[in-house]
């Protein structure tokens, strides 16, 4: 499977280190301050949970309908095949 990486042009985002990623949150800690910080990671916590519980959701769709969609073929060309039937008495 690919990764967003090879799909994407971001290359930049290919070299982020430890010391790159200290400075994004000092300067995210700067823009938000000390007291909003906690409630913005706790927001972006609840959108990633919403996030993954209605992608759940949505794989549970497609699965119940790829297993019950054959069932429902067979059931409709049986009704099918008795309306023709009754059709020609």
């Amino acid at each position: 499977m690919n990764s967003l990486f090879q799909i994407l042009p971001l290359g930049i985002f290919q070299q982020i280190g430890p010391m790159e990623m200290f400075i994004v949150l000092v300067v995210v800690l700067l823009i938000f301050g000390p007291k909003k910080l906690p409630e913005l990671f706790r927001s972006f916590g609840k959108s990633i949970k919403e996030f993954k519980k209605a992608s759940s959701e949505i794989e549970d769709d497609i699965r119940t309908a790829m297993e019950a969609e054959p069932d429902t073929k067979s059931t409709d060309t049986t009704e099918k095949e008795l309306n023709l039937k009754a059709d020609d008495k």
